[in-house]
């Protein structure tokens, strides 16, 4: 479980990414051209960044991949979520909070994420 990397919101699981299992070739060149674009500018909140560093990048593709959790785009969460785990590789969650309202993100590289297990209750 070292390996793995989560997206929760509000505290629930979202994604998993098990940084064990390789991608393929095209997953890597996808990944590859999110960073090209990127390069070229990104919207981080009302402000336009030119040529953004990796800490702007993260921040644009932890706001992105919240939208599209909410957005149940299950194809962008996986390709955000690789981009993350695999150009972060210290980074252990990545927490989204929107329980206030607005919309907290925190990235976690101390605390490794425990998998959530269901638990079952039965009515006597």
């Amino acid at each position: 479980m070292a390996n793995l990397m989560a997206v929760l919101l509000n505290g629930i699981a979202q994604l998993e990414y098990d940084r064990d299992k390789s991608l393929d070739d095209y997953q890597l060149a996808y990944l590859d051209k999110m960073d090209a674009k990127m390069a070229a500018g990104v919207e981080l909140g009302e402000e336009h960044i030119e040529n953004p560093d990796e800490n702007q990048r993260t921040q644009f593709v932890a706001a992105n991949l919240y939208r599209a959790i909410k957005a149940a785009d299950e194809a962008m969460c996986s390709a955000l979520c690789s981009y993350l785990a695999t150009r972060l590789p210290e980074l252990k969650q990545v927490k989204l909070d929107d329980s206030e309202g607005h919309v907290v993100i925190e990235l976690v590289f101390d605390q490794a994420y425990g998998k959530q297990v269901p638990v079952s209750f039965t009515r006597h």
